[in-house]
Order: structure tokens, then sequence, then C-alpha cells
């Protein structure tokens, strides 16, 4: 990375950084290792730098890359400047490889794969955990014509320790850390080497991630010292596991951020409220606006212990904000499901008419799915099919009470939950029945369903036309 393409981290402002590798999805941990990088840095004032750790180039994919990149601005976690990746510095990460073999600090490896399988043998027949130990480490007397890697020399006496914001103090000795390699033989770079040297020249300040790499930072570590630089301040997060406690896989609902939102149904507020509260809380607070979170978060807060993922409270959760949104919001989120249901387009009047149910459909629903399959009732057509439950309501006397309905309904001219539920309820009235009697197979043949949001706000939404259309097509089937 050259000096004008550096990102400046001007005095001592607060740098996070969110560094995906583009060979999946983004998936729920990675999401919320992005938020909580993205509340720190502008709780702070500071930078967040969304960098592409596309090095793998065998496993980095165009379509990861759009998925996280989608992922991150579903959730609302915008980033400074432009996106980097990793790849384009490639020429920088080989240059600090190289001052690190002038300063003496790392060397030219000419093992062969076969040496170094045998120091594995041996590793395992001794029960020992493999460390590297290469020859060339202090030989003056290279072979310039062989292919070689170049390793850190690594330190090999004394413990590096990290004082760790979610760990606390964690010690580790040296003599445990391998001369790993730093830039391969075809002179690309290891993750190793490209993630120190992005993260320093890119002014990060504090790296917060998965205590997965909990071992990595003290290799890294090894190269900050060895170049002189600042060290960064680490806060290792616990993973997130199922609500079973094993480690979180798909069956635990993990899986990519756009599959919440299209194949779930989730909203994005109720997905990052989940995942701010998955490790680290204020007080008892459940739910937590945007505002909130940036006022409240701290690295003090965060667990040190696994957050196990339920996706049962996200689904409530999810409720809650689905009962709070907009309803013109809404409408257009549930839209396509709607349509789906119905096999065809909305018009725009269909629209208008989707968004002035929300209010009726949206607190019994916790899934934008949910709405839209709830709302399609409103734009089937004479017949209406029926499901089993539905049907069964409009036998026995069910035709005799619709067309009763059919007689209240009709002379009203105002027509108005209101109205219709004084003309229901003179029907029950009449006919020496309970309200609830009238209204089942009332609600069946408006809607096809057993359930359905308050049946007097149906007929106020479906109109006067469109509910005796429907009420007189059941009646004279039943008859």
């Amino acid at each position: 990375m050259s000096a004008s393409q550096t990102p400046q981290n001007p005095g001592a402002q607060v740098v996070t950084r969110f560094a995906p590798s583009p060979t999946g999805f983004l998936h729920i941990g990675g999401a919320r290792t992005a938020l909580f990088n993205w509340l720190y840095a502008r709780r702070h004032g500071g930078r967040f730098v969304l960098r592409i750790e596309d090095t793998d180039k065998a496993r980095s994919t165009q379509d990861a890359i759009d998925a996280i990149l989608d992922g991150m601005r579903w959730l609302g976690l915008d980033w400074d400047g432009h996106e980097y990746y990793q790849s384009q510095f490639w020429a920088r990460h080989a240059e600090v490889a190289q001052q690190l073999l002038d300063s003496g600090h790392a060397y030219r490896c000419y093992m062969t794969q076969e040496e170094l399988a045998a120091q594995r043998e041996e590793a395992q027949r001794e029960r020992r955990p493999f460390r590297t130990r290469s020859k060339w480490r202090d030989c003056s007397d290279p072979a310039p014509d062989a292919p070689f890697v170049v390793r850190l020399k690594a330190p090999q006496d004394g413990e590096t320790v990290i004082e760790d914001k979610v760990q606390g103090r964690v010690a580790v000795q040296n003599g445990e850390i391998d001369d790993f390699v730093l830039l391969r033989s075809d002179g690309s770079p290891t993750y190793m080497l490209a993630v120190v040297v992005d993260d320093h020249d890119m002014g990060v300040t504090h790296v917060i991630r998965g205590d997965d790499h909990l071992n990595n930072a003290f290799r890294q570590l090894a190269i900050i010292k060895a170049m002189g630089w600042p060290e960064p301040v680490y806060a290792h997060v616990p993973l997130i596991h199922g609500q079973d406690g094993a480690k979180m896989s798909k069956r635990h609902g993990a899986i990519g951020v756009d599959s919440y939102r299209d194949e779930l149904g989730m909203l994005p507020e109720a997905v990052a409220n989940y995942l701010l509260r998955l490790g680290w809380g204020h007080g008892d607070a459940e739910i937590i606006s945007r505002d909130e979170a940036l006022q409240w978060f701290s690295l003090e807060n965060v667990g040190r212990s696994p957050a196990r993922f339920d996706t049962k409270k996200l689904e409530n959760l999810n409720g809650h904000y689905i009962r709070e949104a907009d309803n013109e919001r809404l409408a257009e989120l549930a839209a396509p499901r709607t349509e789906q249901a119905l096999g065809r387009a909305l018009s725009a009047d269909e629209r208008a008419l989707l968004a002035r149910a929300m209010p009726e459909l949206k607190p019994r629903a916790k899934s934008v799915l949910e709405l839209g399959d709830g709302a399609a009732f409103l734009f089937k057509r004479v017949p209406l099919d029926m499901d089993e439950k539905a049907a069964a309501l409009l036998e026995g006397e069910a035709p005799t009470l619709l067309a009763a309905l059919i007689d209240s309904l009709s002379p009203l001219s105002d027509w108005t939950a209101q109205t219709t539920e004084q003309a229901v309820r003179d029907v029950a009235e009449a006919k020496g029945v309970k309200l609830g009697q009238v209204a089942q197979p009332l609600r069946a043949a408006l809607t096809g369903r057993s359930t359905s949001p308050g049946i007097f706000e149906v007929l106020a939404l479906l109109g006067r036309d469109e509910s005796l259309a429907r009420l007189t097509d059941k009646a004279k089937k039943e008859d």
C-alpha cells in the first residue's frame, strides 16, 4: 500500500475494521463482529473500515463479496471511504517481509515438503504439538537457486502478554510460537502477514473479532513487535453457540444475513438488536434502539461466555419491530410475498389497500412473510379457496346464517367496522346464538381461513361490494 493509498489515522482517533473473507455469505457471527466494530467506532467518533480479505483467490467469489456488501448495507452498517481489498496490497506485504529479512527478524527457509512432513510425523510419534523448526533459521549459507518461503524468526524466550478488553490478561510462552510463514514460495503473502500490515497501514487502533482468532493475535504481535509498530487494543469476543450449547451450525440458524431477510422475513433493526444482545448487555434492556446502542456500547460489557442463539427470541423481537414499523414500509416489504401467494402482481390500488390493512395485520405477525401471506385474502377473487378448517365452518347451519348476514348488511350505506359490527350482532341476537357462532362462518366466507384480523375490520377493508359478493358466493354454494 503506497502512502497515497493509506487511509490516514489522525491523532489518537479510534479506528476499527471488519475484515471478512469472501468465501461465502455474511454469516450471523460475522454480522455481529461488524456491528460491534461499527458501534465502537461510531461511539467514539472514530472510523470504521471495511476490508475484504480476498487473498485466497481460489475460494473468493464476487457473489460472496456482493452478499457481504449487501448484508452490511441492509443492517445499516456504513463504512468510511470505499471498501478495501487485501489483494490490492500484495506489493506492500512483500515490502514488509523484505524489511523483516533485512532487519534479521525473518529468514529464507528452503525446507522441502518432505522435511516438513518428517517433522510433523515425529511430533505425532512423540505426542507433542507440531512446531516448525528450520535449520535455515540461523544459517548464513542459503541455497539461492532453490525455492524458499520467508519465515518470521519468532522469539523463543519469555512470554507474550495480551491485556484483552474481553478476555482479560492472556499470556503465551514464546517457545510455543513457531517460525510461521510470511511469504509463500510463489511470493504471495500469508493471511498472518497481510492482516498485520493492513491493520497498521489503515491505522487500526482496536481489533475486535471472534475469540477463535486469539491464538493468531500472539503470532501477529510477533510481527508487530519485530517492525516496532504500535500494538492495537485487542478484544476477542466469544463465539455464538446454538441453543443446545453446541457450536453454531445451519440447524441453529447459522445462515447468511440475506436469508434472515429473504427466507425468514426479518427486519434489519430486529436482527441488529438481537445481535447486539448476543454477548453484550446494558442492564435488563432488551429492546435497544440504534441511538441507545450508540450511547451505551462498551467493550467492558461484552461477556466472556459464548452467547446462545435462540430463533424464537429473534422472532419475538421481530414481531415487536413489525408492530412499531411504518405501514407504508411494511406494505412495500410484504407485497412480493402477497404477489407470490396470489400468483399475480398487485395493482396500485391493491398496494394502497395493503398499506391500509397493516394496522390490522401486523399485531399478529412475527415476520414480513407472515404479513404477506396474511394479507393475501384481501385480494383473492370469488370463488375463494378454503382451507380445511374454514371449509368445516361453512357446514351445517352456516348457509342460513350467511343468508341472514347478507340481508342485515346489504342495506348499509355507511360501511364501517362499527356499522357492520352492529349488523352482525343484530343477526346473532335474532337467531338466538352467540356472536362467535356468527363470526366464525362469516370469517371463513370472507377470508377462506379460520383465523384473520378482527372480522369487522376485515369487512371494512374489503368494502361493501366485495364483502357481499363473497358472502353471496358461499351462501349460494351451501344452499
